[in-house]
């Protein structure tokens, strides 16, 4: 199988080259691209993309800053992997966990998985960033009767062409939520792992705002009322991504 790692950026001058070093130093167990999409950043970051010669790196443009949504959506039509993870460009996460998360769509348990995150004094962003992702976390889990650790991760894996059928409308971070309500309106629950988390500060280039979180329960329960339908209606299962020919 091939991954498809895709990096939305959007003013990550200081942070991007060591983002790209760690994610292209890990040794995962399959094929890997990295799709890194620069969603109209006005700082030095294209031109350090520009400098980039690693063939394993794609790079896409937006002309203007659209969000994350929007980005992640580029980045998906532009992949070409059997699958698919996120990976933000802020070092908050370690790509190293990312060979842990495939382990268990390589063994054939599960063909989506998240990566659910530890919250500690040291590395999280704040009491109420926390507490705002467990009511967030917690609403999804009454609105439709599952037991999710972590909504809001950035690492989510799945396969690609059932992101691209998922449709995702929202072009900013709420796109974190309708990716979920979707999933788990048609029936998907996806597998957690536990992986590193490493919060940055305001200053340090925090965006995300209490707005998105208002905005993440409004998706939550648009989702829940609407009809568990995909585009297709085809199921994305172990078997069905590993077909092998009989010898």
């Amino acid at each position: 199988m091939k991954l498809s790692i895709l990096v939305p950026v959007y003013n990550e001058e200081a942070r991007l080259p060591t983002a790209l070093a760690q994610a292209l130093s890990v040794d995962y167990p399959c094929e890997v691209e990295l799709v890194v999409i620069d969603d109209g950043s006005r700082d030095g970051t294209r031109d350090i993309l520009a400098g980039v010669r690693d063939p394993r790196v794609q790079v896409v443009l937006h002309e203007r800053n659209a969000g994350k949504g929007a980005a992640i959506m580029t980045g998906v039509t532009s992949a070409s992997g059997e699958f698919m993870v996120i990976l933000d460009a802020d070092l908050e996460y370690d790509p190293k966990d990312i060979p842990r998360m495939l382990e268990p769509v390589l063994d054939r348990r599960t063909t989506i998985v998240y990566g659910n995150r530890t919250f500690g004094s040291h590395s999280s962003f704040s009491f109420w960033y926390v507490m705002g992702n467990k009511v967030i976390t917690t609403t999804a889990n009454v609105l439709f009767n599952c037991y999710l650790g972590d909504l809001e991760t950035c690492f989510k894996l799945m396969p690609t062409e059932l992101y691209r059928l998922l449709s995702v409308k929202s072009r900013g971070f709420g796109m974190e939520a309708e990716v979920t309500g979707k999933l788990l309106r048609n029936g998907y629950r996806p597998y957690e792992v536990p992986v590193s988390y490493s919060a940055r500060s305001r200053e340090e280039g925090k965006k995300i705002t209490w707005w998105d979180g208002v905005q993440a329960l409004w998706i939550l329960l648009r989702e829940r009322l609407r009809r568990p339908a995909l585009a297709g209606g085809k199921r994305f299962t172990p078997e069905s991504m590993f077909l092998q020919s009989s010898p």
